[in-house]
C-alpha cells in the first residue's frame, strides 16, 4: 500500500495537527471572549469589535475629533526635568518652612489642609515648582495663588518645594491601588483611551510632574477634574489631563475623587 502524501488528509500527522490547531483556536476564543471578560465585572461589552480590541489590549479607536489639539497650543512654560524632583538640602527645607508660614491659613500648619485647598505634605517637589511657576505665568488661574506666587523668587519656589516634600504624608495614604479601588485607578479604560490613574499619580508608577493625590479634598478633586474636562484648566502639558478628564462621566469623577479623598 502506498504511503499517504505528506499534505493529504489521509496523513494521520496532518489530521492531528489540524485538529490540534482548531482546538487551540476554539480554546483561545473562549478564554479571550468568554472567560476573561467574565472575570472583569466592571467591563461591559460594546460589540464584537470592542471585544476583539479588549482581548488584544488595544483601544477600539486611538482618538476622536474632540481630543485637545496640541500643535501650536500654549499650555505651560515649564519644562520638567529630573533635577526638579530631587530632595532639597536641610538649609532649603529650613528656609522653606519659614516661607510656608504664609501658606498655613489654606494649606495647614504641616501641609495638611483643613479646608478644600490641596494637601502639600509629602508632595513631589517638581509638582509644587511647576504649579507655582504656572501661577506666576498666568497659565493656572487663582487670584490668591497668582498674587502669592508673583512675590516669590525662583529660589523661594525651590525652598518651598523642598519643605513640603520633606513633610510626612497623611497617615494611611495608600502606596498601591487597593483591590476595591475604581477600575479607572487600577486598569483605566483602554476602550476609551483612559490610562490608569495609578500609572501617573502613584501606586502603579509615578510620572514626573503628576501630583500625589491620596488624602486630597473631594471637593478640590472634583473641581479640578471638572475644570480639566471643560478646558477651563489647561496647564497640563500637551492636553494630557484634559483628554483623560473629558472622557469621564460626572459619576466617574465623583467616584475617583471619593476614592482619593478617603480617610
Amino acid at each position: 500500500m502506498d504511503e499517504p502524501a505528506l499534505f493529504s488528509w489521509r496523513n494521520p500527522w496532518l489530521r492531528r495537527s489540524m485538529l490540534s490547531i482548531c482546538a487551540l483556536i476554539v480554546v483561545s476564543v473562549l478564554v479571550g471572549f468568554v472567560w476573561l471578560p467574565s472575570q472583569h465585572a466592571d467591563f461591559t461589552a460594546q460589540g464584537i469589535w470592542s471585544s476583539i480590541c479588549r482581548a488584544a489590549g488595544a483601544p477600539s479607536q486611538w482618538g476622536d475629533k474632540q481630543d485637545v489639539p496640541t500643535a501650536g497650543i500654549h499650555t505651560t512654560n515649564v519644562v520638567l526635568n529630573e533635577t526638579m524632583g530631587r530632595a532639597g538640602t536641610e538649609t532649603a527645607v529650613g528656609r522653606g518652612a519659614t516661607l510656608a508660614l504664609q501658606c498655613t491659613i489654606c494649606h495647614g500648619a504641616r501641609g495638611l489642609s483643613q479646608t478644600d485647598a490641596p494637601n502639600l505634605a509629602g508632595q513631589y517637589p517638581e509638582v509644587i515648582i511647576k504649579q507655582l511657576a504656572d501661577y506666576r505665568a498666568g497659565d493656572r488661574i487663582s487670584a490668591i495663588m497668582q498674587a502669592f506666587a508673583l512675590r516669590l523668587s525662583a529660589n523661594d519656589v525651590r525652598e518651598l518645594a523642598a519643605y513640603y516634600a520633606y513633610l510626612p504624608r497623611m497617615k494611611g495614604a495608600a502606596v498601591d491601588p487597593e483591590p476595591e479601588a475604581p477600575a479607572l485607578v487600577r486598569v483605566g479604560d483602554p476602550m476609551r483611551n483612559i490610562a490608569p490613574c495609578g500609572a501617573c499619580h502613584g501606586g502603579i508608577d509615578h510620572k514626573l510632574g503628576a501630583p500625589w493625590l491620596d488624602g486630597m479634598s473631594k471637593t478640590y478633586l472634583v473641581a479640578q477634574l471638572t475644570a480639566f474636562a471643560s478646558g477651563e484648566r489647561k496647564n497640563d502639558s500637551l492636553g494630557q489631563m484634559r483628554n483623560m478628564a473629558r472622557r469621564l462621566s460626572p459619576g466617574e469623577i465623583e467616584a475617583l475623587a471619593g476614592y482619593y479623598a478617603r480617610p
